[in-house]
């Protein structure tokens, strides 16, 4: 069980938020929600037969690693990351780290016919209750904590109600924690959280330890087309990004912004593509 030593303050901080919303909403109780789930490998694989990179987008209006909040319309963003090529979107729930929202996630969820992420730091069953969504994610770090529930009854708890499940990991061992709970779909988180330090290494060092038959998803640190083409040759089948998209700072052009990524190919990939253009225009 971890003493919670080997995590980054501001993380730490978020955690015990996290656990203090769980507590207040156990007790308050509430209706359990059950969902009727968009595929989310059924949308990286109808974006791949489309020809562009599996893409999560995400509605991040601010974060503990950046500065300043983006103040649009969380409908709109989502809207545009859609109109670029995104497969799925991702939407920050946890509001006093991230300024995120149950309602605007149920909002974007009505607007969009893509499969949306619920990305909050879920550590008891009750917070599951919370929204709809298509995916949640357990985050295997979090869960090695006292006072939060076990992995795998999480897991299971999440797929009763008909949510897919995220499982991030950092490590080979913490992918193996994700297995061996009976995770389908894992993400590797390339932020270390003890340090907040990033690093695409560290999705290039782990993803051997992923079977092919889980879905593979890249997170953090993909900032440009390179990153995005470094780790689709590492193995991801999806990535997931949020800053490249949306900075902070606002002024950027979230649709274009979408579409590069969505686009980006190893240049073995471009030089393929256009001899077979080549050869169909003969």
């Amino acid at each position: 069980m971890s003493t919670g030593e080997d995590i980054a303050p501001k993380v730490r901080s978020i955690l015990d938020a996290a656990r203090e919303r769980a507590a207040a909403r156990e007790e308050a109780g509430g209706e359990r929600v059950e969902v009727d789930a968009r595929s989310l490998p059924e949308a990286f694989e109808a974006a791949e037969a489309d020809g562009r990179v599996p893409l999560i987008a995400e509605v991040k209006p601010t974060s503990p690693t950046t500065e300043g909040e983006r103040d649009d319309d969380p409908v709109e963003l989502a809207e545009s990351m859609v109109a670029g090529g995104a497969a799925a979107l991702s939407v920050l729930t946890e509001p006093e780290h991230f300024g995120g929202s149950t309602d605007a996630l149920d909002r974007i969820r009505a607007a969009v016919d893509v499969p949306v992420l619920r990305k909050d730091f879920v550590v008891r069953e009750a917070q599951l209750d919370a929204v709809e969504s298509d995916v949640v994610l357990l985050i295997v770090r979090f869960l090695d904590e006292e006072g939060t529930d076990d992995l795998t009854d999480l897991l299971s708890a999440a797929r009763e109600r008909g949510f897919q499940v995220l499982v991030e990991a950092h490590t080979a061992g913490e992918v193996e924690r994700a297995l061996a709970a009976g995770a389908e779909i894992v993400g590797v988180n390339n932020r270390d959280l003890a340090k907040l330090e990033v690093d695409l290494g560290t999705f290039e060092a782990v993803a051997p330890e992923v079977p092919e038959s889980v879905t593979l998803i890249a997170e953090s640190g993909i900032a440009t087309t390179n990153d995005a083409v470094r780790m689709r040759e590492a193995g991801a089948d999806a990535l997931l990004v949020g800053s490249a998209i949306v900075d902070a700072a606002g002024g950027s052009d979230v649709e274009a912004n979408t579409r590069t990524l969505v686009t980006a190919q190893s240049d073995a990939t471009a030089e393929t593509t256009t001899d077979a253009e080549t050869e169909t225009h003969q």
